[in-house]
Formats: C-alpha cells, sequence, structure tokens
C-alpha cells in the first residue's frame, strides 16, 4: 500500500515511530504474558492485599491481593483483542455498506445514510451500554457492541470516497464496457479509497480500547475475573483505597493512556504520509 516514497515519511516521522514502538510492546505482552507475567493473575491472597510495589510484586498488588503486574500484562490481551477484532466487524460492515451506498446511490443510498445518522445521532457510549446491557456480558458480546457502533462512520466515510471515485473516467469507461458492478467495486473503486479506511481504523482500534475500557469499568465489559485494564481501575476507584495504594488505578491507567496515545499517533503519521497535500515542504538541497 506504501510506496518507497511513503514509507519514508512514515518512518521518518517521530510520531510513527513512537506509535509503532508502544503497539508492539502491547503485542509483545498480549502474546508472551504467561512468561512475563510473575504471577498468577487470578490468584487471590488476602495477606498481600494492597501490598506496595516490591520484588516479589513488581506494581503492588489491588484490594484481593492479586499480582497488578500480571493483571496489566495479561490485561493487554484483552484490549488489543478488542480494539482488533471489533475494528475487524466495523470495517466489514463499514466498507461494505459505504461502498454500496456511494457506488449505487438513489435509494440504496438514502437507505445506508439514514441509518448511518439514526446510529451516530445517540452518543456512542450510551448506545454501547444500551446494547451491552440488553445481552448476558461477555467477550463476544463487547466485540459485537463495538464493531457495530463503529460502522456508521467508516461508512460515511468509503461513500465519501467513492462518490468521488465513480465520477473519474477510467471507471466510467470500465462500467461502459460492460463490466460487473461486484468487479468494478472490488477490483478498481475500493483499491482507490483504501488509504483513508486504513487510517481512519488504525485511530478506531484506539476508540475500541476506550470504549472497551469505559464498559468494563462500568461492569458492563468482559467479566470477572478475567484481567481488564477498565475493572482494574474501577477496583481502585475507592477515595480511600486511592489515597492509601494509588498503584491499583494509576498502572493500568497509564496503560490505557499509552495504548491509546500509540495508536492515535500512528494513525496520525499515516495520514500525513499518504497525504502528500498534508506534508510539511521539505527544505531544498543547497
Amino acid at each position: 500500500m506504501l510506496d518507497p516514497a511513503q514509507r519514508k515519511r512514515l518512518f521518518g516521522d517521530n510520531r510513527a515511530r513512537f506509535g509503532i514502538a508502544v503497539i508492539v510492546v502491547m503485542v509483545f505482552a498480549a502474546i508472551a504474558a504467561p512468561l512475563i507475567a510473575t504471577q498468577d493473575p487470578l490468584k487471590i491472597d488476602l495477606s498481600n492485599y494492597l501490598s506496595r510495589p516490591s520484588g516479589s510484586h513488581w506494581l503492588g498488588t489491588d484490594v484481593q491481593g492479586r499480582d497488578i503486574w500480571a493483571r496489566l500484562v495479561f490485561g493487554a490481551r484483552v484490549s488489543l483483542s478488542v480494539g482488533l477484532i471489533s475494528q475487524g466487524i466495523a470495517l466489514s460492515l463499514g466498507v461494505t455498506l459505504g461502498l454500496i451506498a456511494g457506488y449505487y446511490g438513489k435509494w440504496v443510498d438514502e437507505l445506508v445514510m439514514r441509518l448511518a445518522d439514526v446510529t451516530l445521532a445517540f452518543p456512542t457510549l450510551l448506545l454501547l451500554i444500551a446494547m451491552v446491557a440488553a445481552f448476558q456480558p461477555s467477550m463476544g458480546v463487547v466485540f459485537a457492541t463495538i464493531g457495530v457502533v463503529g460502522w456508521a462512520g467508516m461508512a460515511r466515510l468509503v461513500r465519501g470516497q467513492v462518490l468521488v471515485v465513480r465520477q473519474l473516467e477510467y471507471v466510467q469507461a470500465i462500467r461502459a464496457l460492460g463490466a460487473k458492478d461486484t468487479r468494478v467495486m472490488l477490483k478498481h473503486v475500493l483499491p482507490n479509497v483504501i488509504a483513508p479506511v486504513v487510517i481512519a481504523a488504525t485511530l478506531g482500534v484506539a476508540g475500541a480500547i476506550m470504549a472497551e475500557a469505559a464498559l468494563s469499568f462500568l461492569g458492563l465489559g468482559v467479566p470477572a475475573p478475567t484481567p481488564s485494564w477498565g475493572s482494574m481501575i474501577a477496583d481502585g476507584r475507592d477515595l480511600d483505597q486511592l489515597r492509601r495504594a494509588p498503584w491499583t488505578s494509576v498502572f493500568p491507567g497509564m496503560a490505557i493512556g499509552a495504548a491509546v496515545l500509540g495508536f492515535n499517533l500512528l494513525g496520525d503519521a499515516l495520514r500525513d504520509a499518504l497525504d502528500p497535500r498534508q506534508q510539511r515542504k521539505a527544505p531544498r538541497e543547497p
């Protein structure tokens, strides 16, 4: 997708470097969690509740004596899974519906866009809470809910790009030669709208991580005792506990912030690398 010049701009951007580094660390933590976790993330040890960070518990323990570091690295699995799978669902729905709406127009476009407007009319968090509350909270429900809620913005983005591409002369020529609509959309229209879709998807992963953390904080996300950064913050939200043991909520909060920042910076860098108009003019060589 990236030509050599775009790759050079991307990897020469400090934002991309930082974002990629954060994502790589997050992926490594998720994959190697059983190896790098020093304790069992589900083991309750009330004799060590709210222990300070030490050699045996690197980031301390929570109110039930569970190791914060172990729960943090296992929680990376949940956040990464939610971000990638939910965005996969949003991409599948949004790209498909946006492509059809933009290509065919007329009543198809009107129907899809009105559905998107209805979805976007509700505050995202309230819509997520309502949908999750209607089902038994589980990993699958969280994945599907965040993905379904996120399709509308993706569909509007794709539809806007398709409206421009379908008017290009070579697309009109291919249609005039009798090419099937499916072939035209997949072979000639979709490749021309994929760049902004990738950028939006990268930024969408950060939004999905935040959404899952918010749902878990409210008790509507990943069911206990599965480690989740949002539920870890919820476990440490008691004011007295925040004063006595701030590490129970500070460390998972920092993990969420770092993950969201990493994906957002990578998305911004991708946008600038793929859009020459966003580039600063390079100084001319003498």
